[in-house]
């Protein structure tokens, strides 16, 4: 039999192999696998050089580092026109890397002092930096492992002068297979035969899974032995719903895949009638359905999928995606164009959460050993003030051309709020003096993120004027299950009995008090968690643009009182196994479509 789009069927019924990842993006694909191998380790051959050509060598290395950031530069470019931004801020890592002393420093001490040939000091530093990362128990470090080794053997191609290894002739159909992919490959990718990818490694926060969804192609990671067992060649079946990947399926697996990717592309367009449409339930209460940004020109994309304003801004990238601190002018021309591209829609900008990341890590004397509970988010911001204060300052001078809330991340305890109030009352001073316009009744928020917040969530609601919870780091805290790491990606889920009671309490308050309630993690762009939040009490919900459409779809399909029953038993289990698959029955029986045309009956 003939594949959908005319793909011939080639060893099928050999000898069928399912592998369980981590679903990323929608939809199931039938393709052909291309396996791109991780390839030799980074190696360059010793070579010493007289002391006097040490400048001469300097300069070959300075030659290479120069041409390494052109070519960054044009991918980066590339990937933003083709990928959106999100996707193509990969590659800004890279070229900061090449600016960084602390990688520099390091090659060219080997040249100038060791006497070492530039190929050697480069690929014996960059391997160096690489092994501790991989050996950090932070995965946030662990995760930049693929991306030092890009940037070595990008730096030995030009040091060389050998070319790139290329993915031509790629046949229509293409599912990439790999251990692990980097930047550089990914942008290479030639989008009009690549429908799928699957990795060994990697999360939700992966940069395979960034792509992935930039591209709008379905995606399963954390496979961990998929290479293992691929070939090139063979037929494979992507299902990024179920998170599942087979290798040369049998007829009646291959026919089920066809039927389902048929659905999910029927389903991705009949999602897209509703955009413009109110997001109101059945009964007629209204939901909130807003975006989640890290660039200005995202805006663009809420607005067209059908968000009605920025629910979360994450401030942090004009750090990660830049060589220096930003100024408070590139932080405030940042905001007003965000409030411009709004047309009056509202903005709530959350203060930066740096702190768990490369940024600070990067640039501590001795990074923490376990930085998701160290100095970050609101405690990293209350110890370095001056940065406080410039984007405080900015978000109110942002906040005199639109409507602008202004939201603290990862707080604990009242006296944190209360400092970073005090920090907002001095900016407002600074401006007053400067006679800079500002909006004086900004409404101030916070972010409800650890356990703690969640269960003073009454005294909170004295000082606070909204509340929205973080669910990603909700869960991660509640659970202590680390979010990206594929090893125990199945005990991270937020249809948690417990995750569950802390969030119905943040509403109870958050109705009590006359306060609103959002919740601004990805989980709330599943059907079934909206529905949860819906029954508990949450009203507005932000998420990606691309996730607008289903969820909308979902709102209008649902009944606040069914849900309400819904999550008043799935509160009661004891399981959170039980939990989920309760709620996923109850769910898929009342949207079904939203599950790319599966019913709960369908396999």
């Amino acid at each position: 039999m003939l594949l959908p789009g005319g793909f011939p069927g080639l060893g099928i019924g050999v000898l069928m192999r399912t592998l369980a990842g981590i679903p990323v993006g929608s939809g199931v694909v039938v393709g052909r696998v291309f396996v791109i191998d991780e390839g030799q380790p980074l190696r360059a051959p010793r070579r010493e050089i007289p002391p006097e050509n040490a400048p001469a060598e300097l300069e070959r290395f300075e030659l290479a580092r120069r041409a390494a950031i052109e070519e960054l530069n044009r991918l980066h470019q590339t990937a933003a026109t083709e990928m959106g931004d999100e996707a193509a801020k990969i590659f800004l890592f890279h070229m900061g890397a090449l600016s960084d002393r602390a990688i520099l420093n390091p090659i060219r001490r080997a040249i100038e002092q060791d006497h070492l040939g530039a190929e050697f000091a480069a690929v014996q530093s960059i391997r160096a930096i690489a092994d501790k990362f991989a050996n950090h128990p932070d995965t946030t470090f662990r995760s930049k492992v693929s991306d030092l080794h890009d940037l070595g053997s990008r730096l030995l191609r030009h040091l060389t002068g050998r070319r790139p290894r290329t993915m031509a002739h790629l046949d229509e159909h293409t599912v990439i297979v790999a251990r692990d992919l980097t930047p550089s490959q990914t942008a290479a990718f030639d989008r009009s035969k690549i429908v799928a990818f699957a990795t060994d490694l990697g999360g939700l926060t992966s940069h395979t899974a960034i792509v992935a969804r930039a591209l709008g192609l379905p995606a399963v990671v954390g496979l961990q032995d998929l290479t293992r067992y691929a070939r090139d060649g063979q037929t494979i079946v992507v299902d990024a719903e179920r998170g599942s990947v087979v290798l040369d399926p049998d007829q009646p697996t291959l026919e089920d895949a066809e039927r389902a990717g048929e659905r999910s592309r029927r389903s991705w367009i009949t999602l897209h009638e509703d955009v413009a449409k109110p997001a109101v339930t059945l009964d007629g209460v209204p939901i909130a359905l807003m975006g989640n940004i890290e660039f200005p020109d995202e805006v663009e994309s809420v607005i067209h999928e059908g968000g009605t304003g920025v629910g979360l801004y994450r401030t942090e990238f004009l750090y990660l995606t830049s060589d220096h601190e930003p100024t408070e002018d590139e932080h405030t021309s940042a905001y007003i164009d965000c409030v411009k591209r709004l047309k009056g829609r509202p903005l709530t900008i959350r203060t930066v959460d740096l702190g768990a990341d490369k940024y600070t890590q990067g640039r501590s004397e001795t990074p923490e050993r376990n930085p998701f509970l160290g100095l970050r988010s609101i405690r990293y911001c209350l110890q370095n003030t001056e940065m406080f204060r410039r984007q405080l300052r900015s978000i109110l001078r942002a906040s005199a051309h639109g409507p602008v809330k202004v939201m603290f991340p990862l707080v604990t305890n009242i006296a944190e709020f209360r400092r970073a109030k005090y920090y907002l009352h001095e900016a407002m001073e600074d401006l007053d003096e400067m006679g800079v316009p500002y909006d004086k009744d900004i409404k101030t928020g916070m972010m409800v993120e650890v356990p703690a917040a969640a269960l003073q969530a009454a005294s909170f609601a004295r000082e606070v004027d909204f509340f929205s919870i973080g669910t990603n780091d909700l869960v991660q805290y509640t659970l202590a299950v680390d979010r990206i790491n594929e090893r125990v990606a199945g005990l991270y889920t937020p249809i948690h009995p417990a995750v569950l009671k802390l969030i119905r309490d943040v509403a109870r308050v958050g109705q009590r008090a006359d306060l609103e309630v959002s919740c601004c993690g990805e989980s709330a762009a599943e059907p079934e968690f909206a529905a949860l939040l819906i029954g508990l009490g949450v009203r507005t919900l932000s998420v990606t643009a691309s996730s607008l459409p289903r969820l909308k779809r979902a709102v209008r399909g649902l009944d606040t009182k069914r849900c309400e029953r819904i999550a008043q038993k799935a509160i009661r289990f004891d399981s959170e196994a039980d939990a989920a698959a309760y709620v996923r029955d109850r769910v898929r029986k009342l949207v079904p479509e939203v599950f790319d045309g599966r019913t709960a009956e369908e396999p």
